[in-house]
């Protein structure tokens, strides 16, 4: 499993573990409980690259950032770590 900090955004830490290509789970502490929980079921079984894809680059009001792209960040982490 991976564990990412963000930056810039609400939730202080992102778990991402990966079945080969697949998302297995994403896991998000703090933020917005109910939209993030929504967003992992989401992301379970979808191929990660196309998830980085569709989530990168997301803001949040003024800001440059999102809890969504913060994930793209963590899953693209998850990938690195995988050797992938």
């Amino acid at each position: 499993m991976t564990v990412y900090t963000p930056t810039g955004v609400c939730s202080r830490e992102i778990h991402v573990e990966l079945d080969g290509d697949k998302i297995a789970s994403v896991e998000v502490i703090g933020g917005c409980n109910g939209n993030l929980k929504g967003i992992s079921r989401l992301l379970k079984g979808m191929d990660a690259r196309d998830a980085i894809e569709r989530m990168r680059g997301t803001t949040c009001g003024m800001k440059p950032t999102s809890c969504p792209d913060q994930i793209s960040y963590a899953i693209e982490q998850a990938l690195a770590e995988a050797g992938k």
